[in-house]
């Protein structure tokens, strides 16, 4: 197998070192899914993704955390378009171009969208959400180290491909006293429904549809992801499934608290009032490139 072509991409920013990072692994057919995992850990990022071909879609796309599998993932999904067309793999037809991307969820359309000096935007369609269980807010404010006043209900379990549990709070100043305790939130995301936790709280004083956010995966090895656009996504839906906001775009702002700001641009698609898909999208800048060396020489 020898060396495989990987990059490192910054996702939801233009600018390197912000954003969320994700170790892009290009050729990666051969690989077995016990290499994959050892590699994502070996990344030590929050995700890895594995770029393959497909017999249904133009790529097959795989997601690794340092522990574990998952089914969607946003800012590697970003991150691999953006290396696949800067490594020529997506010829670029136009101001908009197509790609159909086989993840383990299904079968999803992407689109880049190049603008003003050739900057590319990556739009990825996530599938319609499910809106799972839902927590009393005392036991997860527990674990987070906040008040049960500054939680808004439902508490609530949504899915656009990974489940998230949707943790709103009252103002965004509220995000910076969240405190978790992590092997207390494993334990709790161990024995719910969802993946990871999204906390999150609308910007009352924007003039346009606003949020702020913070991640927790302690679970799959990620104390506190920078930027996550599943979660986005899944947060989109579930601001507009309970009429949060008058439209349905959002732009959120997350990974100012761990020193990576990043920006996800979400357009909830519904008719006659049913959410029938969500979009996240977000620029990207590439920071590293090289070969990962498998047999290690």
């Amino acid at each position: 197998m020898g060396a495989l072509p990987i990059l490192q991409v910054d996702a939801f920013t233009d600018m390197p070192f912000r954003g969320n990072p994700a170790a892009v692994v290009l050729d990666a057919e051969e690989l077995t899914e016990r290499q994959m995992q050892a590699i994502a850990r070996e990344m030590n990022l929050s995700e890895t993704v594995f770029v393959t071909s497909s017999a249904v879609a133009d790529f097959r796309l795989r997601f690794f955390t340092p522990r574990k599998e998952i089914p969607l993932a946003g800012h590697p999904t970003i991150a691999a378009v953006h290396g696949l067309v800067e490594e020529e793999r997506i010829r670029l037809a136009g101001e908009r171009t197509t790609v159909i991307l086989q993840l383990n969820v299904g079968v999803l359309p992407a689109e880049i969208v190049r603008g003003p000096g050739g900057r590319l935007l990556i739009i990825m369609t996530q599938r319609p959400p499910e809106f799972l269980t839902t927590y009393p807010r005392d036991e997860v404010a527990a674990v987070l180290g906040v008040k049960p006043a500054d939680v808004c209900d439902p508490v609530q379990t949504v899915s656009t491909g990974t489940p998230q549990l949707m943790v709103r709070m009252h103002d965004p100043a509220l995000l910076a006293s969240v405190r978790p305790d992590f092997e207390a939130l494993a334990g709790l995301t161990e024995q719910g429904d969802f993946f990871s936790v999204h906390v999150f709280a609308l910007d009352p004083r924007s003039p346009r549809p606003r949020a702020f956010a913070r991640h927790f995966a302690p679970a799959a090895g990620v104390d506190e992801d920078p930027v996550t656009g599943s979660a986005s996504g899944a947060m989109g839906a579930y601001v507009v499934h309970y009429g949060l906001i008058s439209t349905q775009t959002l732009v959120a702002e997350q990974g100012h608290m761990v020193d990576r700001p990043g920006r996800v641009y979400i357009d909830v698609v519904s008719r006659a009032g049913t959410i029938e898909a969500v979009k996240v999208a977000g620029e990207a800048v590439t920071v590293l490139r090289g070969h990962l060396l498998i047999d290690g020489r």
